[in-house]
């Protein structure tokens, strides 16, 4: 990105996200009486997000179009909630209105602390993995690699979460919801482009899944963002069976691109059985730890 402003792909990222918000949204949902006649788009037009949001027509579609400059936080805030977007999309929103003006660095390489490893390696009753930009995966304990696979074992290229469910057929089989956690993968994949939208590594990860996988291609046009908390995964593993486990997305202090993933069952239940289960059974296979190497950028 140059001083004069945002590039085509910004412009692209907003437009499209706008239309696809857009879209999702009646006029009576928003509270407008909609105009007689035929509807030749789903959902708002330009000139009724114009009026929700306070704003002129000509300079809603001004905007839309990426041809907006200096646009303020006033206005996005009202765009924001005619559009009734949640935290993670009117972030996204800013993100892409908003592009920094200055000339984009080279990401530096994301290094997991030495001391965050001996954390992970303490834990050995409940999964942990930290993941980092595009959904790379920097690290795993044991009981992580026993659950899902063994990264460390990995090209660093292939070292990626959501390659890991696009592409590695076991993940179909790991995830009785499959659709949902895929969705969710290129939501989260969308707000990070937001932030970085000029990441090369990420061009190529969103490249190679849309050439070789429908459901995410179809899924990456629909803009949806969504951003890591918590919440709760039902697994089917080949070895203990079905498992349900909360889980707890924590930035990692330092490095807003880490997230620190933690897996719990409930106490007493079924799942808490099996995660035990797995636990043992990842300590009957291991063979010692490999070294853990830092992925590049």
């Amino acid at each position: 990105m140059t001083d004069e402003g945002s590039t085509a792909g910004d412009k692209g990222e907003l437009r499209e996200f706008l239309r696809t918000r857009r879209a999702r949204i009646t006029p009576e949902e928003a509270g407008l009486t909609p105009a007689p006649g035929v509807r030749r788009v789903p959902g708002l037009r330009r000139e009724e997000v114009a009026q929700l949001a306070g704003v002129s027509v000509d300079y809603y579609v001004r905007l839309e179009r990426g041809r907006g400059s200096n646009v303020s936080e006033a206005v996005l805030d009202a765009i924001a909630r005619a559009l009734r977007l949640n935290d993670d999309e009117r972030g996204h929103l800013f993100a892409v209105a908003r592009p920094a003006r200055t000339r984009p660095r080279p990401l530096p390489p994301q290094r997991v602390r030495p001391g965050l490893y001996r954390v992970l390696e303490t834990m050995t009753e409940v999964p942990a993995i930290v993941v980092g930009r595009r959904t790379d995966v920097l690290a795993t304990n044991r009981l992580a690699r026993a659950l899902y696979t063994d990264f460390d074992a990995l090209p660093y290229r292939e070292r990626n979460m959501s390659r890991f469910i696009f592409l590695d057929e076991a993940a179909r089989g790991l995830y009785p919801d499959w659709e949902e956690v895929a969705r969710s993968s290129v939501a989260t994949l969308h707000l990070y482009a937001g932030q970085h939208p000029h990441d090369p590594r990420l061009a190529e990860l969103i490249g190679e899944l849309s050439v070789r996988d429908p459901d995410f291609r179809r899924w990456w046009a629909d803009h949806d963002v969504h951003r890591r908390t918590f919440g709760s995964k039902r697994f089917h593993h080949p070895v203990v069976g079905d498992l349900t486990l909360d889980y707890e997305a924590l930035t990692v202090t330092g490095d807003p691109d880490q997230v620190l993933g933690l897996y719990t069952a409930e106490p007493g239940s079924p799942s808490e059985e099996a995660l035990r289960l797995l636990a043992s059974w990842s300590g009957e296979v291991a063979t010692g730890d490999r070294p853990h190497l830092p992925l590049p950028g």
